[in-house]
């Protein structure tokens, strides 16, 4: 080991890791005392609340300028006659004189020496960054008017990237979304988007998702493009600053999600960065008397303000909106950087415990009985059902330019999760609701260690230019279980008037030592990618061609950590893409991706090999689409097919005895199409069907827990007439979907509610934002989602949040 240190001491990478631990240190040992430190606010870059009137553009753009100190200097005629339309909202002042230039054809440009000039935008072509919406840099997202929607996002090996540039499907929720929605969890901000519907696991409290029809597991959740890291089940948005969708199959980009889910998309969230100088201080309250403190705080430091650290620390506890559920949370994340022209490196470290008690879990309705959803706000498990989840987990991210044209990225990422459950779900026994009541106590650990490595590059071959991508990804993880299963002697229930129940004392059956759990499954990734981006006619055509080598090693032991088997399979998968711009803001596209995947978790107790892991197997995506991007609105309309192996227990063998094919058809509107008016808007409609199967009973028909169509209806609106008050909301619209794949029961479609309002204010001349959010307005009890597992999970019932955030 120390030839190899010896020999790296003048690489960049061993000056990014040295640079990493220098702002670990100094992250680890100013952040307390952050907290204490009174606020600078950044001139340039924080956001306020501005309200300017309708008026002579000239005057009203100087004016912002000068109380703002920015060096802005234009030839007078360029404004004269113009006129800036009414602005009220919260905005940067550069963000604010963006908005003000809104449909005057003209742009400011930020000049080397850090003025800024007023040009006619025909007339720009002088170097510098542009600040106008419609001339954000290609390789960025670009982010629509009011914050909250950037069409874009981290793809894996290709970095960050404008939506319009690449041949996927792809969309971010900021930070503002997320404050603005009071959402407290992944599923709660993914809500706005049709193509997703969410749901538990398999008897605990993990959030799930489909998306296209096609579930993803929490463990899949990349964090900056590392999987594995975050906590397991439940992960706290607090330190979150964008939920980052991508449609459809992303394996290529990516490399192998843990568990093999994700056939239908991808889920990676970015964690905050010290961007501006930050005190903000969150409380908030529900009707049912949980409270919670958030406090966020971000320094930049240095000549240069090359340094910077950001933390977070929030804490709530109380009950939630279902009868006798509590919850108690604790979440702290602390995150470093530091900044030069040619190397960037970042580290972030995070702790969240998590306390569930009375914790509502699903239905278990293996038999397909037709059963209407209870009471939403009944709570049909026992008093004495809980979860205990712990996690502690850091990742380092380095890039460093080597020169103008090519850029090394390296990230390394670990989690240690624990967690412990007392896990109790009603198993039905008829149509009337009456159930079953039986617990399963679980002790589970896993340590993950996860990795990334690539290199991004431009070159050119005559007129034709080149986005070279060469990247390597692996995530090792080990887990370890154990359990205990016992009945009570009166264990019946009834879904819609619960009995509370006994504690199991006895188990009937237990596997592996429940204080200390002996590994059950090893699972180690890697895969490298080659991809090349090829641009013509001034990159309005761009075609992206790729391979992947992917390896998956799997093995798996007893509860005695005995191996019991294994497997190690590689594949080379391929992707094709185009996008084409026949005229400014449009682009058309398509793809083709193939891709390996790990197999699924045999979680079914009826079948013969309960607990392996079956081989790993590949899928297939086709998809085309259009877009409309300008900064101001966004469109997107998709069509797609992707194809799966379908695994089920057939003859008491739980294995791949078929296929799942879901064609669908996507179309979402977002943006801000006038000022004061934000829309998130999308739709999706889906035909899964099920084929080949060697159960031919079941071809043709659709596969279990997929919605045949979603929508959902959001926006809000500023009241011209109430400075600093808006008014929003949503309605989602759920379709049905079968509970079983031989479609003999069938979920009913639902509708939801959602109202929010909000208003800004400065008090004492600091930014004070009220927020109230309505979830599920009508308190409607339905289910949520079905499984194909047989279960069943319900909505939530009617929450009321209420908050106060201040700057300082």
């Amino acid at each position: 080991m120390a030839t190899r240190k010896n020999n790296m001491v003048k690489t960049p990478l061993q000056q990014a890791i040295k640079v990493a631990l220098c702002s670990t240190g100094l992250l680890l040992g100013s952040s307390i005392s952050l907290v204490a430190i009174a606020a600078e606010s950044a001139q340039h870059s924080a956001r306020q609340l501005f309200t300017v009137p309708a008026g002579d553009l000239g005057k009203n753009i100087t004016e912002v300028a000068a109380q703002h100190h920015i060096a802005l200097s234009f030839n007078p005629e360029l404004t004269q006659g113009l006129k800036n339309p009414a602005i009220h909202g919260e905005f940067t002042p550069l963000e604010l004189i963006d908005r003000l230039l809104s449909g005057s054809n003209l742009l400011m440009v930020a000049n080397k020496d850090g003025t800024y000039s007023l040009l006619d935008q025909q007339d720009y072509t002088l170097p510098g960054v542009a600040v106008s919406a419609d001339k954000v840099a290609q390789s960025k997202s670009t982010a629509y008017s009011g914050g909250q929607i950037e069409a874009g996002g981290r793809l894996g090996t290709f970095g960050e990237q404008n939506s319009a540039n690449v041949p996927f499907s792809v969309i971010s929720y900021t930070d503002k979304t997320i404050d603005n929605q009071q959402a407290e969890s992944i599923a709660e901000v993914l809500d706005n988007d049709a193509s997703v519907q969410s749901g538990y696991g398999y008897g605990n409290y993990s959030e799930t998702f489909m998306v296209r029809g096609f579930a993803l597991d929490s463990d899949a959740i990349s964090y900056n493009g590392l999987y594995g890291i975050l906590p397991r089940q439940v992960v706290s948005t607090n330190a979150i600053e964008s939920v980052q969708l991508l449609k459809g199959s992303s394996a290529f980009l990516n490399g192998v999600t843990p568990g093999g889910s994700g056939i239908g998309g991808a889920i990676n969230l970015q964690p905050k960065r010290a961007d501006t100088d930050l005190n903000k201080i969150s409380l908030d309250t529900s009707a049912k008397g949980q409270t919670g403190i958030n406090l966020d705080v971000a320094r930049r430091f240095g000549s240069k303000k090359q340094w910077g650290v950001r933390s977070n620390v929030l804490y709530r506890d109380g009950d939630s909106a279902i009868d006798n559920e509590s919850r108690e949370e604790t979440a702290i994340s602390i995150g470093a950087d530091y900044r030069s022209d040619t190397l960037r490196v970042s580290t972030d470290i995070g702790y969240q415990n998590l306390k569930i008690d009375s914790g509502r879990s699903v239905v278990h309705n293996s038999s397909y009985f037709d059963v209407s959803a209870p009471d939403a706000t009944t709570n049909y498990s026992p008093s004495w059902a809980k979860s205990r989840l712990k996690t502690l987990y850091g990742m380092i991210n380095a890039d460093y330019d080597l020169n103008d044209d090519w850029t090394l990225h390296a990230g390394l990422g670990v989690n240690k999760n624990k967690e412990y459950g007392d896990y109790s779900s009603p198993t039905l026994s008829n149509a009337d609701g009456d159930a079953t009541l039986t617990r399963l106590s679980v002790p589970y650990e896993s340590n993950t260690f996860a990795s990334t490595l690539g290199l991004v590059g431009h070159v050119n071959t005559g007129d034709v230019t080149h986005r070279i991508n060469l990247a390597y990804s692996g995530f090792l993880n080990k887990a370890y279980n154990a359990y205990t299963y016992g009945s009570a002697s009166d264990n019946s229930t009834n879904i819609y008037h619960p009995n509370d129940t006994e504690y199991p004392t006895a188990s009937s059956l237990a596997a592996g030592n429940m204080d200390n759990p002996h590994i059950r499954s090893k699972t180690n990734a890697q895969g490298v990618s080659l991809a090349d981006t090829l641009g013509f006619l001034d990159d309005t055509l761009l075609i992206t061609v790729g391979l992947r080598r992917q390896n998956i090693t799997v093995n798996n032991y007893d509860y005695d950590g005995i191996e019991s088997s294994y497997y190690d399979d590689a594949a080379t998968s391929p992707i094709y893409g185009i996008v084409y711009k026949p005229i400014e803001n449009v682009s058309l596209y398509a793809n083709h991706v193939e891709a390996l995947q790990q197999g699924d978790q045999v979680t079914d107790t009826s079948a013969a090999n309960y607990g392996s892991v079956l081989a790993p197997y590949v899928s297939k995506q086709n998809e085309i689409g259009v877009k409309y991007e300008n900064g101001t609105l966004g469109a997107e309309l998709a069509l797609f097919e992707i194809t799966k192996p379908e695994a089920y227990t057939l003859n008491g063998d739980y294995g791949l005895h078929g296929e799942q094919r879901n064609r669908g058809v996507e179309v979402s509107l977002y943006g801000e199409p006038m000022a004061g008016v934000r829309l998130h808007t999308s739709a999706t409609v889906l035909d899964p069907e099920l084929r080949n199967a060697e159960d031919s009973g079941n071809n043709g028909n659709d596969a279990a827990g997929v919605a045949k169509y979603r929508l959902v209806v959001g926006g809000e609106y500023d009241l011209p007439f109430f400075a600093g008050a808006t008014l929003g909301g949503k309605v989602i619209r759920s379709g049905p979907q079968y509970l079983d794949a031989a479609n003999t029961s069938e979920l009913d479609s639902w509708t939801r509610i959602d109202l929010s309002a909000r208003y800004q204010t400065q008090i004492s001349e600091h930014e004070v934002t009220w927020r109230l959010n309505i979830t599920n307005l009508m308190n409607k009890g339905y289910w949520e989602s079905a499984s194909s597992s047989g279960y069943l999970t319900q909505g939530s019932p009617r929450g009321i949040k209420l908050s106060m955030s201040s700057t300082f």
